[in-house]
Formats: structure tokens, sequence, C-alpha cells
């Protein structure tokens, strides 16, 4: 390992690279071109974000649940809170318009006003039948009104479904094919059928439809997606390409790497084809995420270019030493970073997982693009004029270096004190963090589907719906009196909870069943007695209908009944109240010995998912700081160095979480992600410094001050210049629609920056207090391969 890493490994590298130009370059423009062909095998993602793993608990109870009862997120509810819809023509029109999506292909059912049935005894037969509300249309304004006070007053058994009495809104249930819930088809149905027909229904009759439902969300939740690809990639490379004119002022340079970065970025998109995973909210992160990753490579190798080439004028000898004096110290930064990442792929979390998997491989990847096109691309290209040198030399950048000089020099003590104090201020936000296992919270909040959920949450209580499964250990056990009296007792609970919607389950079909053999009376909406019971069921069994309402509550086996009830977007910690008094409430009324009783539902995943994987990610976040303490260790060989590099990188992370608690952000799976990120980019700069430092150790006969300043005056310029770029490049995410991408990007930027400073105020003040520590060659052994070659302080 130390020879494959030593100098002469390097300049081996230097003189490949160089003597084989030609074939370099064909061979990238053929893997680019085979990459781009993986580009058809991409896929937008379908689904929602599943952050558990397959065999977690929860899980599998899901996938029991889907089992029994089939896919639970197929229904789409359209809704209108409007007192004209309650004429004879716009009735009409809206039942027509709710008819027609029966013919489509991709539609299960679908129901509204005009199916709705009232459920009438005839005694005759001994049997119920069931009759229609709206037997063709509305014809008149007295049977509007009839209409009207049955659904409001006589019929209990539809209201919170289809109508809301208190609000007097309507809305129709679509509910698609299961089979095409997960599929492109969906996307079809909403984009080119469902928003058309919306569209020139409200255009024709001046109502405002609300359209809702988890297909219809998810759907246009993943187009922002596809739309914000786009747009980060041209943001990010116009910011990036800006800052890096600003301080090369060479279009030439610019164009290199701007160049650099797009080839980047075809390989990102091929290696997602490759391994054949779904555009995701995360893995559409990481095309912006290489740009600005990779121009501080270009930056690294540029300027060392221009350096080199300022010092002695021999392009030949300055292209090499490009490769041979910083290969080392460009590939274990982008190690590093790529480890930040990497650690993902423990989770368990499939979405974390794809995303740590392409992110680390793509960094590499960028890594591998810049070491060889910048000195190819060089080697072509005339010297460069001293115009483009005059950076390397600008006054404003040398006062800037001289400014935290002076600091470290004599401002020492302040330098603690501030540190100390944003610890103890970061130590008392961080207690005010809450978890966030909100669905729909990172969702664009100004676009419409947005206030559409919120509208359902008002007048019906929420979309995502909330899943109780009870089994009841044998066959038609379910239609037992006993049991559904305890699933009442249940409902009765649900319906106290304000976040949840009254539950939709067998228990209010059977009450409807005692209404009907009463004639209709509203009052008799109630479980009937055991003696009612007899009579009733000997009625339902008699009924030609077979009550097909009952398949929706029941399966076939009679073992298993579903309670269907619909939630508002709540936080992980209300989420958790609520599954605590469900729970405690369902051990009192079902034996665990005769019931198994389960709550699941795509609301209850994502909050326990949400859960999980900051627990996974505290976990993940632990091993980058190891992984980069053992490169640490590795390239300095000196515990008390290790202690004294984490310190400046571990900082920042702390006050990046103060701040999140004092700002109410929370913590979520956009958030979370911003530690590990953020420590595996800071501590690059960490090991540019330590590695001259060491250098310069030797050079100076381990004369700590001497050498911490040289230090300093050589890596500053450029750890600067990165700091710079990486921050305002992870600040394009600020211009997302999604309230996780804004934080991201605002969190690592401001991370970032507060890393930088802790590098170059924090770290060399450190180094000096602890002269006595460290400044002996028991310290600070041979390392076991050098980053920054021993010639470069002769030559520099």
């Amino acid at each position: 390992m130390t020879k494959l890493f030593s100098t002469g490994f390097w300049e081996i590298v230097a003189r490949l690279i160089l003597r084989n130009r030609v074939v370099i370059i064909i061979a990238i423009t053929l893997i680019t071109y085979f990459f781009s062909l993986q580009w058809d095998k991409m896929r937008f993602t379908y689904t929602e974000a599943n952050l558990l793993p397959d065999s977690h608990e929860v899980n599998l109870e899901y996938n029991a649940f889907l089992e029994k009862f089939g896919e639970e997120g197929n229904l789409i509810v359209l809704g209108v809170k409007d007192s004209t819809l309650f004429s004879v023509e716009k009735l009409n029109a809206w039942n027509k318009l709710s008819t027609s999506f029966k013919k489509e292909k991709e539609v299960e059912t679908v129901i509204s006003i005009s199916d709705l049935q009232k459920l009438v005894k005839n005694n005759a037969k001994k049997q119920f039948d069931l009759e229609p509300f709206i037997k063709d249309s509305i014809t008149s304004k007295a049977q509007l009104e009839t209409l009207e006070k049955q659904l409001f007053e006589k019929y209990p058994f539809y209201d919170n479904f289809l109508f809301n009495k208190d609000t007097r809104t309507i809305r129709s249930a679509i509910y698609l094919d299961k089979a095409i819930v997960n599929t492109p088809a969906r996307k079809d149905f909403i984009i080119n059928i469902l928003i058309p027909k919306i569209k020139a229904f409200e255009d024709a009759y001046n109502l405002d439809v609300h359209i809702s439902g988890m297909p219809y969300v998810r759907t246009l939740n993943s187009q922002n997606i596809i739309d914000e690809i786009g747009t980060f990639i041209i943001a990010a490379l116009f910011v990036t390409s800006l800052i890096f004119f600003f301080f090369f002022r060479s279009f030439r340079a610019t164009l290199i790497s701007m160049i650099i970065v797009i080839i980047g970025v075809m390989w990102t998109f091929g290696i997602i084809g490759i391994l054949e995973y779904e555009i995701t909210v995360l893995t559409a992160l990481i095309p912006p995420l290489i740009i600005v990753i990779g121009i501080p490579n270009c930056i690294f190798l540029i300027n060392k270019y221009q350096h080199e080439v300022k010092k002695h004028g021999n392009k030949a000898k300055s292209l090499q030493r490009v490769i041979s004096k910083i290969g080392n110290a460009t590939l274990m930064t982008n190690v590093t970073t790529a480890s930040g990442f990497a650690t993902f792929i423990i989770t368990d979390s499939k979405l974390l997982t794809e995303f740590g998997i392409v992110a680390s491989l793509s960094i590499l990847a960028i890594f591998i693009l810049c070491l060889l096109i910048i000195p190819i691309v060089y080697s072509y290209m005339p010297m460069p004029k001293d115009k483009h040198l005059e950076h390397l030399s600008k006054r404003w950048i040398n006062a800037f270096v001289s400014w935290m000089e002076r600091m470290v020099k004599h401002r020492k003590i302040t330098i603690y004190i501030t540190s100390l104090v944003l610890l103890v201020a970061s130590i008392i936000g961080i207690y005010q963090i809450k978890i966030s296992g909100s669905l729909i919270e990172d969702m664009p909040r100004n676009s419409e589907f947005f206030k559409d959920i919120r509208f359902f949450e008002e007048e019906f209580n929420g979309i995502m719906p909330l899943e109780i499964m009870v089994d009841t250990k044998q066959k038609k056990g379910v239609m037992k009196l006993a049991t559904i009296k305890r699933m009442n007792a249940l409902e009765d609970l649900i319906i106290e909870i304000p976040e949840l919607s009254r539950p939709i389950s067998l228990v209010s079909l059977v009450k409807y069943t005692k209404q009907a053999y009463y004639n209709g009376n509203p009052k008799y909406y109630q479980l009937p007695t055991a003696q009612e019971n007899s009579f009733i069921l000997s009625y339902t069994k008699n009924s030609s209908t077979n009550l097909d309402l009952l398949k929706s509550f029941v399966d076939s086996t009679g073992q298993f009944a579903r309670i269907t009830t619909f939630m508002k977007d709540s936080g992980i910690d209300k989420m958790e109240r609520i599954e605590e008094t469900l729970k405690s409430k369902i051990s009192k009324i079902f034996p665990s010995e005769k019931y198994n009783v389960t709550i699941t539902g795509k609301a209850y995943l994502f909050q326990k998912g949400t859960k999980y994987l900051i627990n996974n990610l505290i976990l993940s976040l632990s091993l980058a700081i190891f992984l980069i303490s053992i490169f640490m260790a590795y390239m300095f060989r000196s515990f008390r160095m290790i202690v004294i590099s984490l310190i400046p990188n571990l900082l920042p992370l702390l006050i990046t979480a103060g701040l999140m608690g004092y700002l109410g952000v929370p913590i979520k799976p956009s958030t979370i992600l911003v530690f590990s990120i953020a420590f595996g980019i800071s501590v690059d700069d960490t090991i540019h410094f330590l590695a001259k430092y060491r250098q310069e150790l030797q050079a100076n006969h381990w004369k700590i001050k001497k050498s911490v300043y040289a230090a300093l005056r050589e890596t500053g310029v450029s750890m600067f210049y990165t700091s710079i770029v990486l921050f305002f490049g992870f600040s394009v995410f600020v211009i997302s629609n999604f309230g996780g991408t804004v934080a991201l990007g605002a969190l690592v930027s401001a991370t970032l920056l507060f890393a930088m400073l802790a590098n170059l105020l924090l770290l060399p003040s450190l180094l000096l207090s602890l002269e006595r520590s460290i400044a002996n060659k028991e310290v600070l052994k041979e390392p076991n391969f050098r980053i920054i070659p021993e010639e470069d302080k002769k030559t520099d």
C-alpha cells in the first residue's frame, strides 16, 4: 500500500496519461457513449419511497394487508364546495362528469352522488333491495331538494365519505385499477384524461374542483421531481461556472471544467441506468451534486498547473507535476467525500442505499475524469498567458489570508471563546429539534395539489389512509356480533381523535342494515341487538345483491376485517401518541388469544420509516466519522492528530444542528442527510491543510509556528476557492419547490461555510496551542504514504 501511493507511483501514472493521450480520449468517448445507451433504462419512480427494509415487521404487516385486501392507495377524490352546485343543471353535470370516468380502462369503479344506493326493506320477499337515490337524472328543483334532505339528514352511512353534511361539500371517489397504480399508466390517466376533463368542467360551469388522493399526489409530485432535475443541472452549471470564471478569469479553464462535469453527469445517468434504479427525490439530486463536487477538483488541478507554469514556465514539467504532486491529495479528498455518501449503503433502506451507491460511484468517476482530461487537454493548448495567472497574486485574496494569519497569531483566545459559545448555543438548540414524519411536508406548498390536500384535510380530515386489520383467527369470525361490537368500540375512539376521519368498515354497513330494517329511520342507525341481528341476518342472506359493499370490508374467508380511516398530515410525535392510544384500546377490547389486530397503511408506513431512518442515519454518520478517522490514522499515524482533525469538522455539524433547532427545521429524511454529506466534504480541507502542515514541519525542522503559518498561506487560497464554490453550488437547491431539498441545500451550504472557517482558524490555533504535545517525531511519525511529496517544498 505504501508503494502503491508513493510519489514514484504517481509519476508513473503521469507518464502513462501524457503518453497515451489519444487512447485515453477515445476510451472516455466510448465509455460516455456506452453510458448514454443506458439512459433508456432509467425509470421514474411510481411508488412511494419505502424507507423500511423489506424484512421489517411493519413492512411485512403492510404486505399481509395488501394480500388480503389489495392496493389501498388507489383512491382519487374530486371535491366541490360551492352552494351553486345544488342546481339541477350543475349537479347533473357533476354526476355526468363522475360517470364518464367509468368507461376508462384504468378505472375500477366510480362512486358519486348518482351512484348512491338506498338499502330498502322488502317485506314480501324478506330481503333488502338496493334502490338508487337518482334513477336517471334530476329533472326538477323539488327532486333536488328531496335528494338534499335525504343525503344530509337521513343517511349517515354516506356522511364524511361522499359529502360533509355540515359544510355541504360534495365529492366523488374514483378507484383506479389496482394493477396500474404503481405503473406509468397511472400517470397517463391523470395527466392526459383526468386533469383535462376536470379543467373543461371547471371552465364550463365556473366551479372550482379540488382533486386529491395518493395516486394523484404521487403523480404530480413525481412530475415536479422530473422537472427540477434539468433546472438544478442548469443552475449548478451556471453558478459554478460563474464563480470559477470570477476566480480564474479564463474562458478556456471555465469551458474545460464545464465539459468535464457535463461528462460526469452523463456518466451518473449511465450508472443509474446500468443499475436500473428509479429516479427518486434523492437520486435526482446526484447530477447537480456531481457538478458542485467536480468543480473543486478542477480548481485544485488547474490552480496547480498554473502555479507550476508561473514558477518555471515549462509546460511538460507542469503537466507532469499536476498529476504526480497532488494525485494523492485529490484521491484522498474524493475518497473521503465518497465515503460520506457510501455510509448510506448500510441503512437497509432501498431509497438511501441506491442514493449512496450512485453518489459514491459518481464522485470517484468525476475524480478520474478530472485527473485524465485536464492534463491531456492542457497538453494540446498553448501556455497560459500572464492574464490567466493574475489570480494567483490577487490582493483581495492575499488580504484574506493575511487576516486569517493575524487571527491565528494574535486572537487565539477569541477564536476559542467564540467556538465555545457557539458549541454551548448549539447544544441548547439541538434540544429544541423536533422529528417530522410528515408524508407531505416536503411537497411544494404553492402547488395546487398541496392546497387541495389541505382542503380535504379541512373538509374530510385527510386523504392519507390509515388501516386497521382485525384477524379473528377463524373463518367467518368477522360476522359474529361480538366481533362487530368490539370493532364499534374501537371506531368510537377513532371518531374522538381529531386527526382521524370517521372510519369506514363492516360496522357502518351493519348499522345501515338495521336502519333499513326499520324502514330507513335514521335514529336506528346503530348496531342491532342479538335478537334483532337474527332477523336482520335472515334478510341479508335473502338479498339478491349479496351486498357487494361487504367485499370492501371483509376478506373472502370472513376471517379478516379492515377499518379504514384517513388521517391529517401529522408529525411523528403526534402519530406516536395516536398509535399508543389506539394500541392501548385494542389491547383492552380484543383479547390476544382470540384476535390479532395490526395498524398499517401508507401514512403509518412512512412515519415508521422516518423513525427507522433517523436511527440508521445516526449510525451512518458515526460510521463516516469512524472511516475518516481511519483514513487520518493511516495517513498521519498519530492519535492526537486524529482528535485535532475531527474537532474543526464536528463543530460545524453541531452548529448546523443547533441552527435547525432555533429555526424550527425538523429532523426528517432530507435534513438528516446533511450531516454525512457535509462531513465527508468538509474533511477534505482538513486533509489538505494537515498534509501540507506535516510537510512544512519536516522542512522547518519541527518548528510548529513557522510550519502552521506556511501551511495556512499555501492551502488557504485553494480552501477558500473550493469552499465558496461548494457554498454557492449547494445553494442552488434553495430554488427547489420541495421543502426538504431547500433545507438540504441551505444546511449543507451553511455547514461547509462553518467548516471552512473552522479549518482555517480553529485548526491552526489548536496546532499552535498543542505545540509541545505534537512537536516531536514520535507523535507525527513517518506517514504510510505522502499526500504531498517532499520536493514540493523545495520547488514551490
